[in-house]
């Protein structure tokens, strides 16, 4: 605190300005006086040098870089956190006193008197302004005052019900947001040449004598005729394939009384259609104008939606303009191949490149299908040394996925019903092989058919009605068929060739809007595999699990939340506390009792308790160096401790340190459990470690660390550095140890959540 005094450096003819406190002495009749005071100090300047802890930090810094030579570290800490000193020649108490009274009579508040005084201490001094208000102005009556025609019917219609509440006080920000809210309205009956500064409000105090008004709405002198009249939209001009170097377009289709101009068929009209909500005869309306150039836009065939209005050159006749709407269309380049060169690393120490190609091919069938194919070849082997070294694995995958921009269904659906876009249907087939070196061999195939929509600008729905999994596991080598047979659940969770589900997404996001303080991001999934197939499953053996085309298959009900908070502050919001919470839950019946290997749960890792390993933690207390059934050399390396319930919670400080990187200290909880225990992970004296109950609070991971990320203009490389304090793992009273000698390093694309 001495190192950081400031009081030394201060010049001798100058005090260090403090800053201001306002003094109201109001009227009994004024109401709400404390929001009024908060109101007025957000106009008193200047502001005073800001603290922390009680410390003047960024003066310090200013003060200490003025020297003849401050060093790396005083200058470097002034361009982070410094700031000039604000002293008390450099309050112009005259000009705030004039501000304070302007925004007083914006309030209502007229012939205020106001006052201000200096409180000087040594180095040090602050001001008082003293203010008297009087009661306000306020509102007797409220009149539309005469003008031309048509707009004078409009606006008299749009203020039936006055928006002003009775006896209201004068306020010059109500009154804007009234002549606000009129432009709006007025723009959607069809004023297109329309101003809010059009209108003008005059207050007659001159029939009264106890502080009260009348209140006028009228238009300014000489506004233009073309602003009082509403406008039409006569013809509607679709420029399917549009380039800023045509000149002109051959072929004129003329649809769903749209002209569409192609000099030849880019886009089928009968599909294009669908995603103009503009129409013939129609009033102008922005609203109606940012819908169709937003529906457009998520088409994916196109890279830029303009859409110009031209009034046209006829004699306005019966108070009607008219307009031509011309939508240009940029497409996208048609073809493109993207290419990804990967370095992967695992907890498990393996390691290897991956290479992953993407081929695109959009506005396939002139509807605006988008196909993509990607294929992708990873190899990986362990680095590490002892029984494991020089095992390895390779991964071989295809798909491809046809986006269809329109709901394919066996139904009619009416696509206005779908006002802010409309859904997408995503079909899908892909192949993987897996083969690892020493286990086994894995072939699996997967199939989608769904759509995805949003509702609006935050919420987003999925549903895939019809998802297919079929995996294969061949190829088992004896050490492999030896772990199996030790641990029934995994056997049972391979087992299940077969699954054939559907699954609905539901998300609320506001993390886009990066201005707001508070975020909030919510999204809630559910899985449900097998109630349909179940109906043409059929029993082999008696006793056993029914199969559906010689397949065993699943049946199980899979549902998650995943709620986050940002609060934002700081100088241009740089500054944030983050929060996640997540949980998940997995029931396996009918033709299971154990969920499929592939959609349990894990913990821990980069996207999760980062102070642990990805997969290791859990389930429950269970701990392999202490299991007589497991052999941490072979089973731990390659088998994911999973479980079918999983409780998570994340809290992260994130700030900027220089330039594109920031940093991070954050704290993880979280862990897996089985609803139902599994034997292989029982303890030496039988007791039951991965089972969920009543204590699971206890059994939570929690560790804490520090992070660097570079963020570039959105794309983030994260770099986390964490270490345990609470190991479930270990005995009661052994848990709590924050051991920092163990850290966890995690590398990651993006942020955590």
């Amino acid at each position: 605190m001495y190192a950081c005094a400031i009081k030394k450096y201060i010049p001798e003819d100058k005090r260090l300005y403090t800053g201001a406190t306002l003094e109201i002495d109001a009227d009994p009749s004024v109401q709400k006086v404390n929001d009024l005071k908060e109101d007025l100090k957000t106009v008193v300047r200047p502001a005073p040098n800001s603290k922390f802890l009680g410390m003047h930090l960024g003066l310090y810094y200013y003060y200490k870089n003025q020297q003849e030579k401050p060093g790396f570290v005083n200058k470097w800490m002034f361009k982070q956190f410094g700031q000039e000193p604000v002293y008390q020649s450099d309050v112009n108490e005259l000009e705030v006193e004039e501000i304070l009274r302007n925004r007083l009579e914006n309030h209502g508040f007229f012939y205020s008197t106001i006052g201000a005084t200096f409180q000087e201490k040594e180095k040090e001094a602050a001001i008082i302004y003293n203010l008297k208000v009087p009661a306000p102005y306020k509102m007797a009556s409220y009149q539309i005052d005469s003008m031309v025609s048509p707009i004078y019917s409009d606006i008299k219609s749009l203020t039936t019900n006055s928006p002003f509440p009775e006896n209201m006080r004068f306020d010059v920000a109500n009154l804007k947001l009234e002549r606000q809210r009129l432009d709006v309205e007025l723009k959607k009956k069809g004023y297109y040449n329309f101003n809010p500064d059009f209108l003008i409000f005059e207050a007659d105090t001159n029939q009264y004598k106890n502080k009260k008004f009348d209140l006028f709405l009228k238009l300014k002198a000489k506004v233009p005729k073309k602003a009082t009249i509403p406008y039409k939209i006569k013809r509607i001009n679709v420029f399917a394939n549009y380039h800023l170097k045509d000149s002109s377009t051959v072929n004129i289709t003329r649809f769903e009384n749209k002209n569409y101009h192609q000099d030849s068929l880019f886009f089928k009209p009968k599909y294009l259609d669908d995603f103009i909500t503009l129409k013939e005869g129609a009033f102008f309306d922005p609203i109606t104008s940012k819908n169709t150039a937003r529906r457009l836009s998520t088409i994916g065939a196109y890279k830029f939606v303009n859409i110009q209005y031209k009034e046209l050159d006829t004699v306005v006749t019966d108070n009607l303009g008219l307009l031509e709407a011309n939508i240009f269309l940029s497409p996208l380049t048609k073809r493109a191949i993207r290419a990804e060169l990967q370095a992967v690393t695992k907890s498990n120490n393996f390691a290897g490149p991956k290479l992953a190609i993407t081929y695109s091919n959009r506005n396939l069938f002139k509807g605006g299908e988008t196909l993509n194919i990607s294929t992708n070849v990873g190899y990986e082997t362990q680095v590490s040394s002892g029984n494991n070294a020089g095992l390895n694995s390779l991964d071989l995958g295809l798909k491809s996925e046809l986006i269809f921009p329109r709901v394919i269904a066996p139904f009619s659906i009416n696509e206005d019903f779908f006002e802010y876009s409309i859904p997408k249907t995503k079909t899908s087939l892909g192949v993987n092989y897996l083969s690892r070196s020493k286990l086994y061999t894995l072939l699996s195939g997967s199939a989608n058919f769904g759509y995805v929509w949003n509702a609006n600008r935050y919420i987003t729905y999925e549903f895939n009605p019809i998802s297919i999994n079929y995996t294969s596991l061949s190829s088992t080598t004896p050490e492999f068929q030896e772990i199996l047979d030790n641990n029934s659940f995994l056997q049972r969770s391979f087992n299940q060739e077969f699954i054939s589900g559907l699954t609905f997404s539901f998300t609320y996001n506001e993390m886009l809007n990066t201005i707001q303080t508070h975020q909030f991001y919510f999204n809630s999934t559910v899985d449900v595999a097998g109630n349909s197939i179940s109906l043409f499953g059929k029993e082999k053996n008696a006793g056993e699990p029914k199969q559906f085309l010689g397949l065993e298959y699943a049946q199980y009900a899979k549902a998650d939340i995943d709620a986050r908070y940002h609060y934002n502050f700081g100088d241009k919001n740089a500054q944030t506390i983050a929060a996640r919470l997540f949980a998940g839950y997995g029931y396996a019946y009918g033709n299971s009792d154990v969920v499929p290997f592939v959609k349990q749960y894990f913990s821990g890792g980069p996207y999760s308790v980062r102070a642990f390993n990805i997969r290791s933690l859990g389930p429950g207390t269970y701990n392999e160096n202490e299991n007589p059934n497991s052999n941490p050399e072979t089973v731990s390396s390659f088998f994911d401790k999973t479980g079918n319930i999983r409780l998570e919670a994340n809290v992260e400080y994130r700030f900027p340190i220089y330039s594109f990187f920031k940093g991070a200290f954050f704290v993880d909880a979280g862990n897996v459990w089985n609803s139902v225990s599994n034997d292989a992970f029982d303890d030496e004296n039988g007791e039951e470690t991965d089972k969920f109950t009543s204590n699971f609070i206890n059994e939570l991971g929690i560790g804490a660390g520090l992070g660097l990320r570079v963020d570039v203009q959105g794309f983030v490389i994260r770099f986390d550095l964490a270490a345990p304090f609470h190991d479930p793992r270990l005995e009661e009273g052994e848990r709590w140890d924050f051991r920092i000698d163990e850290p966890v390093f995690n590398f990651a694309i993006g942020y955590s959540f």
